[in-house]
């Protein structure tokens, strides 16, 4: 039998501000089974990919784990590979930040495990040329990337059998081709099947190396594979039936490949993920259609030899995709320019610190989505900013002498041609967009919590999948479903019944004018009548330092439709003052009726709340007409006259008021989108929104007046 060479990688990996109970349940399904029957196996060779948050928590709750780890690497049986250190999309982080996360786990290793690692793991296999730039600078030596990456070089299945070298601008790093088949097949298939394909290469070539690295998660955690890995015995099989052929498959490091084979050739990759991944960044009419086009293609038999042609997007459109993933990753852009640029002027604790918030706010798991939760999922969102708040303030910290302070930026921060205006004190971040004159971030600086981390309902491709389900389910005479949604399930009855798009960005201080027909309900799935044209078009502004504080002015000169064809002119302005030093801020509405006869508006201001949890009594409102079974931020419904309206989260003991001038009408529903996880459709609960709304009847050249007050209050 003619001799093959045998990469085995890998990759391990949680989400900073992921519950310590997922932590926990994958150590118990996954990394702590599977490196216990690796330790039976002394003669398989693996390569180690865990990210330095998996690391942490690893040795602060199993550091027998950590131990066995540092024994496997000490005895030359497992290679540990390095990567960023909080797992981030290397693309899309600036410089300083790639190199600075990489160098920072592989010091952790080197001093935790004696492990020096010459390797990284590219997260999410997302490949952007100039990155061999970053990873040689940073001191490695090779990364591992998916064989489709190679294929859309022109590359064909028979030549991917050993490595490649890239540069850029004469910066040179080795590239490992992650065979498909493998990745298919482990754990999902009898290990006979990987010990054919492994036949199959070696008759045809001399000498190959085949790579196989994946997620160590789909070996316990992915739904049915902990009884079928290890109850089931897979594992074992595999490692003892890798053993039983040891005469011609040779396991070898990765690292130990370098030095055995010269690469293959030069290669160039155009920027790249996995194929799925490419998929889920595109738009929804895409996303569809790509999906149609593979299933064609599947149909009359041509997939396996054209795919390579089916290609989807490139992972940064999901900032596009995403608006709030846009917006998380600009704030992280503008944090690390902060960070960096008090380097040497502040302590070195302290910057190290701060750049240590600042790397964890670039976790890449909140910032896309696809079969996993990712930026729907508000404990990830909310960690990050929780990390990039806390570096923003850390540094602020340590180079203002005065106590009390507020800056006042305008420039295009989100990078969409359009300025916003940045609002920023001791205590709060107020960031407001032209477009609406929308508050689109509240930050408390202390809490370190952004108010407005909200998400929209928006419609996904795969929304027609929960559609299918649906059909299908009504049609049957019991619960099964055609084979083709197996794999797919529904974890509550009737998510199809709450599929809406909203046509804004959520936010605060949102200004309509309403249709005299409008509802709760048709508000709350924004499907309803918008009388002006001021939540999504451009305002005015004009910002000034007054004595200790700063005070923004936006308005506009907009239009109120009155009747079919009929409108009023109405200037809408709205005064912002942030005070120094205050947990709060005000924001005074002046409406002007510009037309030549008497007009009656109805009109209101939308506030969004980025709130964890609509079920937890610990979270809810204070509202003097709600009833106790009214006040969780998952109820919905109406009051009249209200002059103050809070909420409030007692495990992070703070509330959130805002106080009316006047008397206000008060609509609060729950803002929850429907996605899909790895165990099937949700619904997540996003925020609470609050509609505070007047009817005002205006006489010709009359104004009407209103002051809100908005105040963040913590407990202690």
């Amino acid at each position: 039998m003619k001799r093959i060479y045998f990469a085995l990688g890998i990759h391990n990996h949680q989400p900073v501000g992921n519950f310590d109970f997922v932590f926990e349940e994958a150590y118990q399904k996954s990394y702590g089974p599977f490196l216990a029957i690796l330790m039976k196996h002394p003669k398989i060779k693996m390569a180690f990919h865990l990210s330095g948050i998996l690391f942490e928590w690893l040795e602060t709750h199993h550091p027998e784990y950590i131990d066995q780890l540092s024994a496997l690497v000490k005895s030359g049986q497992i290679e540990i590979v390095g990567g960023g250190y909080y797992e981030p999309i290397l693309s899309v982080i600036p410089e300083q930040d790639r190199q600075g996360q990489i160098r920072k786990l592989s010091e952790v290793l080197k001093t935790r495990i004696g492990a020096e690692p010459v390797g990284i793991w590219c997260a999410e296999r997302v490949w952007e040329p100039h990155l061999a730039q970053s990873i040689q600078k940073a001191g490695m030596r090779y990364t591992i990337l998916d064989d489709a990456h190679f294929k859309y070089a022109g590359l064909e299945e028979h030549e991917l059998y050993g490595y490649f070298v890239t540069e850029e601008m004469g910066n040179a790093v080795n590239l490992f081709p992650i065979c498909e088949k493998m990745r298919y097949s482990i754990p999902f298939q009898d290990p006979q099947v990987t010990v054919d394909i492994l036949k199959d290469i070696a008759n045809r070539e001399e000498d190959p190396l085949v790579v196989f690295a994946d997620d160590g998660e789909k070996f316990g955690v992915w739904p049915g594979t902990y009884d079928h890995v290890y109850k089931d015995g897979w594992l074992e099989k595999f490692f003892s039936i890798i053993e039983d052929n040891s005469d011609w498959i040779r396991l070898i490091h990765f690292k130990d490949a370098l030095e055995k084979f010269p690469p293959k050739s030069r290669i160039y990759i155009p920027t790249a993920s996995y194929r799925e991944m490419m998929h889920w960044t595109l738009q929804t009419r895409g996303y569809k259609e790509y999906e149609d086009f593979e299933n064609i293609l599947k149909e009359k038999k041509l997939y396996e030899s054209y795919k390579i042609y089916v290609r989807g997007g490139f992972w940064r459109n999901f900032l596009v995709k995403y608006p709030e993933s846009n917006a998380m990753q600009k704030k992280m852009l503008w944090v690390s320019q902060k960070v960096w640029k008090v380097e040497d002027k502040i302590p070195k604790a302290t910057f190290d610190k701060a750049k240590d918030h600042l790397w964890a706010g670039q976790c890449n798991c909140p910032y896309w989505h696809g079969i996993f939760g990712g930026i729907y999922l508000p404990h990830l969102r909310h960690a990050n900013y929780q990390h990039l708040i806390t570096a923003g303030r850390m540094v602020d910290e340590a180079i203002r002498l005065r106590r009390e302070w507020v800056d006042c930026r305008v420039f295009d921060y989100d990078a969409d041609g359009r300025d916003e205006i940045l609002l920023e004190s001791r205590r709060l971040n107020l960031y407001f967009s032209t477009l609406g004159g929308r508050l689109f971030e509240l930050d408390d600086r202390r809490l370190g919590i952004n108010l407005l981390n909200l998400v929209n309902r928006r419609e996904e491709g795969y929304y027609r999948k929960l559609l299918e389900i649906n059909e299908k389910k009504e049609k049957s005479s019991g619960d099964s479903v055609a084979s083709i949604h197996d794999s797919v399930s529904v974890k509550e009855k009737g998510l199809e019944k709450l599929i809406t798009t909203d046509w804004y960005q959520k936010g605060s201080f949102i200004d309509h004018f309403l249709h005299e027909k409008t509802t709760l309900d048709d508000f709350s799935r924004c499907q309803y009548g918008e009388q002006g044209d001021f939540v999504n078009k451009p305002y005015d502004f004009k910002w000034e330092q007054k004595g200790n504080q700063v005070i923004l002015t936006m308005e506009r000169l907009g239009k109120v439709w009155t009747g079919e064809n009929e409108h009023v002119p109405v200037l809408l302005k709205k005064v912002v003052v942030l005070i120094p030093d205050r947990p709060e801020f005000q924001v005074s509405y002046t409406i002007e009726n510009k037309g030549d006869k008497p007009a009656i508006f109805w009109f209101g201001v939308e506030f969004g709340f980025a709130f964890t949890s609509g079920s937890d009594t610990h979270q809810h409102y204070v509202l003097d007409s709600l009833s106790d079974e009214d006040t969780l931020l998952k109820s919905r419904g109406e009051s009249q006259d209200i002059r103050m309206v809070t909420l409030i989260d007692e495990t992070q003991e703070f509330d959130v008021s805002v106080t009316f001038s006047e008397p206000a009408g008060l609509w609060r529903f729950p803002l929850e989108t429907i996605s899909m996880s790895e165990e099937g459709f949700e619904k997540v609960f996003q925020g609470a929104i609050v509609l505070s709304h007047w009817k005002i009847n205006l006489e010709r050249k009359n104004s009407w007046k209103i002051d809100i007050i908005s105040k963040i209050n913590k407990f202690k």
